[in-house]
């Protein structure tokens, strides 16, 4: 599957923004977006252009989205998703233009230039979510199968066999602790 760099970033920020959320986390964890300092470090980390001041009304802005991006990932068919990314993108007054900044060469933005953070999100976000619909690549929005994780993330891998967030993280903790319970098994 042939994704663009933007498109990819795009990608990251959606399920980085995903995995902020509480239910993201192990049970009872704080939400990782928590206050503006939080929201700013996001920005930063995601690297998102042409964002001004952020305000109280970033934050719950973007918080908004957020649960509105979760609905996506949940979708339970293409119909259901691309009705929501619909309805996602006509609300951040998409304009898509041609940009080279930041050393990037060409690429497309989809924000309103002026948008505020939230409606960069929604618009670059859901055009990247809108084009793995087209793709018929939906089945790649996941979140990860170990039981104490919720993270999302986009499986990006040649056969779509990701099964967890981080294979160094989460996959491993799990085929370490299936093997001891073989070698447990075996041994008594």
């Amino acid at each position: 599957m042939m994704i663009t760099h933007d498109t990819r970033c795009a990608l990251d920020a959606v399920v980085d923004l995903l995995n902020t959320a509480p239910e993201g986390e192990s049970p009872g964890a704080p939400d990782s977006l928590a206050d503006l300092a939080a929201l700013g470090d996001f920005v930063r980390r995601n690297d998102i252009s042409d964002v001004g001041t952020l305000g109280a009304g970033d934050l719950t802005a973007v918080r908004s989205l957020r649960a509105r991006f979760a609905q996506i990932f949940a979708a339970g068919d293409d119909r259901t998703a691309a009705e929501q990314l619909n309805s996602l993108v006509a609300s951040a007054g998409t304009t898509p233009r041609l940009t080279d900044h930041d050393g990037f060469d060409w690429h497309v933005h989809y924000f309103a230039p002026g948008a505020s953070v939230a409606e960069h999100l929604a618009a670059d976000g859901g055009m990247a979510l809108a084009f793995l619909v087209v793709a018929g690549e939906r089945e790649r929005l996941r979140r990860c199968e170990a039981p104490d994780c919720r993270h999302a993330f986009v499986d990006l891998s040649r056969n779509r066999s990701r099964r967890y967030c981080d294979s160094r993280t989460c996959g491993n903790r799990l085929h370490v602790a299936a093997y001891r319970a073989r070698r447990r098994e075996a041994a008594g």
